[in-house]
């Protein structure tokens, strides 16, 4: 940007945002804004016919296994394994303060 964002502008933006500001935020705003802004329109500038546009800087792909039942354990075994099961199944402690 050739001038400088104002702090008049600034502090219009930022009552439209609601947002109460002094005259030291005014002024270190309008500082701040008005470099990002520059930036903004330094990436506007450049020219980007020739790039194709992606979603991700690197090529990537999903590595995937097929899914092949393997060996398990028993039921049982896990039940015996459990600290406190009932009728095969799990008993845990009450959440919330729920009574069982």
């Amino acid at each position: 940007m050739e001038e400088s964002l104002s702090q008049d502008l600034v502090a219009h933006i930022a009552s439209l945002a609601r947002i109460d500001l002094d005259d030291a935020e005014l002024l270190h705003f309008a500082e701040h804004l008005g470099k990002i802004l520059d930036h903004a329109q330094q990436l506007e500038a450049l020219d980007l016919d020739s790039v194709e546009p992606m979603s991700h800087p690197y090529p990537l792909s999903n590595v995937l296994r097929d899914d092949v039942p393997g060996p398990t354990i028993e039921p049982g075994e896990v039940m015996h394994q459990a600290p406190d099961a009932s009728e095969n199944q799990f008993r845990v402690p009450p959440v919330l303060g729920e009574s069982s």
